[in-house]
């Protein structure tokens, strides 16, 4: 935590009251059926995506998940333009066509939130070569959750990362859920991290409700990803407050779980506790950052809503690259 200073503090509370505030409103705003497609909120996980993508540039890369609004919105993607794209709006980071399950922005790193389950490790495999072969220092980071940690793509390519000792991290952000599956039930090992062990390549858990946990633990593997360690695996342990999507009753939780993870564990309290305690932060910063960031979620919904949707004759565009 000392190695922070105010002002990285300050951006790290910023960019999880932004990820919160953004999910609470879409929850609120697909609820009343102006939100087109379906939504799958990151809300309760926020600490996870703000630890690690604070450590990246805009060189750096990262794969999401179909839950990825918060790893775009700690990888820098404009907020306005994701709130636009959900809408399915023209204005929207993909022009309204990608969606809440497929915004991209490849000049800030974004690989794109993927609608297949275990997508991105392989995408991530291809951006480490690409740093090695150039000579760079970047890096990969491949998201993704308990589910796609049992997907073939995801073990194949943590599998060819340590044989070309690709500089990527490999990020399973465990829930607890896959869907409505609890992860005790379909993982045969007591920590996802121990599966590193078998692909040679260093595993770590950390408290994904715990800012400076996370910080930590990725700046260490970052580091020796840059440095030319090769890749390694870290379990992120969190919990999602919303259903695995937006309709989902969570009648597979038990009773009062989110509501007592709320009370205990939230990671935006856990942050204003000890910051505040630790004389770093004043609450009243804190608090002027959450009335900006209202403000901003606020105008994001207003011009969403105004934007106009795309034309029929851009359809067929931005389907196929063209070299």
């Amino acid at each position: 935590m000392s190695e922070l200073s105010k002002n990285q503090l300050l951006d790290a509370y910023r960019m999880m009251r932004t990820i919160r505030d953004f999910e609470v409103r879409v929850h609120d705003e697909f609820a009343k059926g102006g939100i087109p497609g379906f939504v799958h909120l990151y809300a309760g996980e926020e600490a996870s995506a703000t630890g690690i993508c604070m450590h990246l540039n805009d060189e750096d890369r990262i794969a999401s998940t179909h839950r990825g609004h918060g790893h775009c919105i700690a990888k820098g993607v404009d907020v306005m333009g994701m709130m636009a794209e959900i809408y399915g709006k023209e204005t929207g980071t993909c022009k309204g066509k990608g969606g809440s399950m497929h915004i991209a922005d490849l000049d800030r790193g974004m690989l794109g939130a993927n609608g297949i389950v275990g997508g991105g490790p392989p995408l991530i495999c291809g951006v480490g070569l690409a740093h090695k072969m150039r000579g760079t220092d970047g890096v990969g980071i491949a998201f993704f959750g308990d589910g796609a940690s049992n997907q073939g793509t995801t073990l194949e390519a943590m599998n060819l990362a340590t044989v070309w000792n690709l500089p990527c991290i490999f990020v399973v952000e465990n829930n607890g859920y896959a869907e409505t599956t609890s992860s005790e039930w379909s993982v045969s090992c007591d920590s996802y991290a121990d599966r590193a062990a078998g692909f040679g390549m260093p595993g770590t858990t950390c408290d994904g409700h715990d800012f400076f946990a996370v910080y930590e633990t990725a700046g260490e593997a970052i580091k020796r990803a840059r440095s030319g360690g090769g890749p390694s695996f870290i379990e992120v342990k969190l919990n999602r407050y919303y259903g695995h999507f937006e309709g989902d009753s969570q009648t597979y939780r038990g009773d009062n779980e989110v509501e007592k993870i709320k009370a205990e564990k939230d990671c935006l309290m856990l942050f204003r506790k000890r910051v505040t305690e630790a004389n770093l932060l004043d609450a009243s910063e804190m608090d002027a950052i959450d009335k900006e960031v209202a403000e901003l979620i606020d105008e994001s919904v207003k011009k969403a809503e105004a934007a106009a949707e795309p034309s029929v004759d851009t359809l067929l565009t931005d389907v196929y690259v063209s070299y």
